[in-house]
């Protein structure tokens, strides 16, 4: 089953003033999050989950058929 990802608008801008690395680093966490739905918070609701890179992290919500992805992180 294919899965979605939703970036809120503060995520989009942190990613666009991120170096490449960085950008790459973020978005293989946030891929990380996406294929362990086991892990997710239950959809709906304020709950949400953090998952950790290397050297980064990211905050993210659930819904049905993905995960909206509401902050990052990333050591640089």
């Amino acid at each position: 089953m294919p899965y979605e990802v939703d970036l809120a608008i503060r995520v989009e801008n942190a990613l666009d003033e991120l170096p490449p690395e960085g950008r790459k680093v973020v978005m293989e966490t946030i891929a990380t999050a996406l294929v362990r739905p086991g892990e997710w918070p239950q959809p709906g609701g304020w709950h949400a989950a953090l998952v950790f890179g290397p050297r980064s992290w990211v905050c993210f919500t659930s819904f049905l058929d993905g995960i909206e992805v509401i902050d990052i992180g990333w050591a640089g």
